[in-house]
């Protein structure tokens, strides 16, 4: 009669599981040849892209608003922080001329940053964000409103990178809207 001893078992198990793994896969592939055949992928959704209003696409002079920003110790530069970086970009693009009194202007565009705090669960989450309203300076109507995420992170320069790319994907995104009602 043969004997194993205990650790003969244990290799012995060990080296047929070793054997047998390779198989499983294909083993899988046979099984879900024999199954119901898979059903074709969905076709995509292509959404266009909807053209800002006429006065934007029209406008030549804009106002730009400071809309404020809650007091936040998370990111650098103080409350004037989202308004300077805006204007900055604006003055830079120049696709608009800057109008200094919005009587004069033909569109306000207000940018704002906001740093809104939920609980789940006990802990708090933070969803700071930048927005720019673009607003009919006669009327006072909203024409459009682009918002945009910034992410939080745990180091400093973290964070500021984050708002700077934030903004800077704002302003693109700005571009790309005024730059797509041109082009149409």
């Amino acid at each position: 009669m043969f004997r194993m001893t205990k650790p003969q078992v244990f290799c012995l198990i060990f080296m047929m599981a070793l054997l047998l793994v390779p198989a499983l896969p294909a083993a899988a592939q046979a099984e879900d040849t024999t199954s119901a055949p898979t059903p074709p992928p969905a076709p995509r959704v292509v959404v266009k892209l909807a053209s800002l209003p006429y006065q934007v696409q029209a406008a030549k002079k804009i106002f730009l608003s400071n809309g404020g920003a809650e007091p936040d110790e998370l990111f650098t530069g103080g409350p004037d922080r989202t308004y300077s970086q805006f204007n900055d970009a604006m003055k830079s693009w120049g696709r608009y001329e800057l109008s200094p009194a919005p009587a004069e202007a033909d569109l306000v565009f207000e940018i704002s940053f906001r740093d809104p705090i939920s609980f789940t669960e006990k802990l708090p989450v933070y969803s700071p964000e930048l927005k720019l309203v673009i607003l009919d300076p006669k009327t006072h109507v909203v024409l459009w409103t682009f918002i945009e995420s910034v992410r939080t992170a745990l180091l400093q320069g973290h964070r500021d990178e984050n708002f700077d790319k934030a903004m800077t994907k704002l302003v693109e995104d700005v571009k790309e809207r005024v730059d797509l009602g041109h082009s149409q």
